[in-house]
């Protein structure tokens, strides 16, 4: 074979979905190419075509415009365009233009047709819809997850629990309940009330409150069971059961499907899949004495996502891992707060707010947080708030989480307030929406209490969402600050990259990819009053509502996940170097697969965008 030829067949070999074709074919390939050379600012595709063709960009680059002549689309090296195919959507593209000097192979649509049909794998790169491709990304990076230590505690309850639930009616005695305990071989037993879980017995229930106590075991097990009940769901992460756990200082834990009871997860069953990383870092949080002790915990966080990203864990288990170690944290320091403060004069509840709040931190985040206190606080209680304040967020900038830069902090008096004034901040913000609140959208609206009173955030949770569900005003006002972050979709060329200074030629995979979702996210919720603040779960609750479909929520959910993983390979392999994770990723760093899938992601991102600008008309307030 000519060495020109054997240039152009190991290019194809690099670059999907050529790269699926045996070696045989891939020998042929070039003799049926057609090589074209564009000037820049030449009309694309060419105009003397006289038939389909399928284009593949060799090198240069070409724009992609709609009928108002707007960018849609970039293609750089390997890119690839169809006319006549009817192969790959690009939307509102309508014509295109060489942005460089560009060389492009063409090769006509009768012989791709015959590719297609004597290579199943080659036609499945062309048959799949976006829909598809997303999904196999996502199942790629799970399929390709490898049995690690670390990652036992990724999985969810569900998986750990093996036995079907040991239930008795309540009206049965303690004798019956002890009976079955021992014949099952369990540690307790769960009491139900017409088919609802009222309480729990537990082999100490049985020794101090009965035995030692001198009650009869003839009595109802009312008499003895645990009804103050913390609960979990059976999707609920092992990581969060265990810190649910030492938290409580318990060692069973309901499982429910719903209201529906599955199961008992008891501490046993963590153990079996507790790590020699102390299963991620909950014992040894709970035993810190100090705050040097607790930053100490802190240094091993980095190192526990970059285990967690090698072992392929879903970027969702990721992030929610992560989020439940700065919970735990958190608590631990407010728990030495108080002991040194003294008990609050008032309830009240710790809340964290943006990534923590929707369980996706990544390690070392800057700390977001407010203070929500009881309404009878009076001005001699300040102090004590102020102090509490202080010191926990002293110690979570000594454990790596850095003071929020636009001092979002329950150490700002403004974000320390009582349930009336908090009320009255979001009545503000929601019925008279204004810059401020826009900026604080992201913050304040995804929040979520960590410790302290939980029915006080409750009420003024249902309070917001009563508030924003169905308001159009709002709505549209934060849908307008939902565009403000476009992806890049044409970001294999500079134009959409960063110039100059320490993040040259990168562009940043957080903003210019996670947040659009999140930002989406959150107006379908907020729109609908729905209570969830993860963003895959506000998707998965909007998905069952009229303001999105299924198959788009899917979609969301797939991009969400695998830019993630991006984000968070991107960040392993910093810490691996011993650099500080960052979110500015080099398009260098990527397989031509993986832009490939990172463009269908960002696709979607657009179409959603679109559709939202378009529902409720966001574009106005820009």
């Amino acid at each position: 074979m000519e060495i020109e030829l054997v240039e152009i067949r190991d290019f194809l070999a690099k670059r999907p979905p050529f790269d699926a074709l045996p070696e045989e074919q891939l020998n042929q390939l070039p003799k049926s190419l057609e090589i074209r050379y564009l000037r820049r600012g030449n009309l694309f595709p060419p105009g003397d075509a006289t038939q389909g063709y399928i284009y593949i960009l060799r090198s240069g680059a070409i724009e992609l415009r709609d009928e108002e002549d707007n960018l849609v689309e970039k293609l750089g090296e390997g890119g690839i365009y169809t006319t006549d195919c009817q192969l790959i959507d690009f939307g509102r593209a309508t014509h295109g233009l060489a942005a460089e000097d560009s060389l492009i192979y063409q090769l006509p649509c009768d012989l791709l047709k015959v590719l297609r049909k004597s290579e199943p794998a080659f036609d499945r790169h062309f048959a799949e819809s976006i829909r598809d491709r997303l999904k196999q990304a996502v199942r790629t990076l799970k399929d390709n997850a490898e049995e690690s230590p670390i990652a036992q505690m990724t999985v969810e309850v569900s998986d750990l629990i093996k036995k079907s639930p040991i239930t008795i009616d309540i009206n049965c005695s303690i004798r019956q309940a002890a009976q079955l305990m021992s014949e099952k071989n369990v540690s307790s037993v769960m009491i139900m009330e017409q088919q609802k879980l009222a309480g729990i017995i537990t082999d100490r229930d049985l020794r101090k409150r009965c035995i030692a106590a001198g009650i009869s075991t003839d009595q109802p097990v009312s008499q003895i069971m645990t009804t103050n009940l913390e609960t979990i769901q059976k999707n609920t992460m092992a990581i969060q059961a265990l810190m649910t756990m030492t938290r409580l200082h318990v060692h069973h834990l309901p499982v429910l499907q719903g209201d529906h009871v599955v199961g008992m997860l008891t501490a046993t069953d963590l153990a079996r899949h507790q790590t020699t990383n102390s299963a991620f870092l909950a014992s040894d949080i709970r035993k810190a004495a100090t705050v040097e002790d607790l930053a100490i915990v802190s240094e091993r966080l980095p190192d526990v996502q970059f285990q967690l990203a090698n072992s392929n864990a879903a970027a969702l288990h990721v992030g929610e891992a992560i989020s439940c170690i700065t919970d735990a944290l958190t608590a631990r320091l407010i728990e030495m707060a108080e002991a040194e403060l003294g008990p609050p004069p008032v309830p009240y509840a710790w809340l964290c707010a943006g990534s923590q709040a929707r369980h996706e931190q990544t390690s070392h985040s800057d700390q977001d947080n407010a203070l929500l206190i009881a309404d009878e606080m009076k001005p001699e209680h300040e102090a004590y708030f102020e102090a509490l304040a202080k010191k926990v967020s002293d110690g979570l900038n000594a454990c790596g989480y850095v003071y929020c830069p636009g001092n979002a902090m329950a150490t700002n008096p403004k974000w320390r307030q009582t349930l009336r004034i908090w009320r009255k901040y979001f009545n503000t913000w929601i019925n008279k929406p204004e810059p401020m609140a826009l900026m604080l959208s992201s913050i304040f609206f995804d929040l979520r209490a960590v410790y302290g009173n939980m029915e006080m955030f409750d009420e003024l949770r249902t309070d917001i969402l009563n508030k924003t569900r169905g308001n159009g005003i709002f709505t549209a006002f934060m849908a307008a600050n939902a565009l403000q972050h476009r992806p890049p979709l044409g970001f294999f060329r500079t134009f959409v990259l960063i110039h100059g200074g320490a993040h040259d030629d990168t562009f940043d995979i957080k903003h210019r990819g996670i947040v659009p979702i999140t930002d989406i996210a959150r107006v379908f919720a907020l729109d609908q009053g729905l209570p969830p603040v993860n963003t895959t779960e506000r998707l998965e609750a909007a998905a069952e509502t009229k303001v999105l479909s299924r198959e788009m929520g899917e979609n969301l959910v797939d991009a969400m996940e695998f830019i993630a993983s991006i984000r968070i390979y991107h960040q392993a392999e910093q810490i691996r170097k011993g650099l500080t994770p960052d979110n500015y990723l080099s398009p260098e760093e990527l397989s031509d697969l993986e832009r490939r899938h990172l463009k269908d992601a960002f696709r979607v991102i657009q179409e959603m965008q679109d559709a939202m600008e378009n529902r409720y008309q966001g574009g106005r307030f820009l």
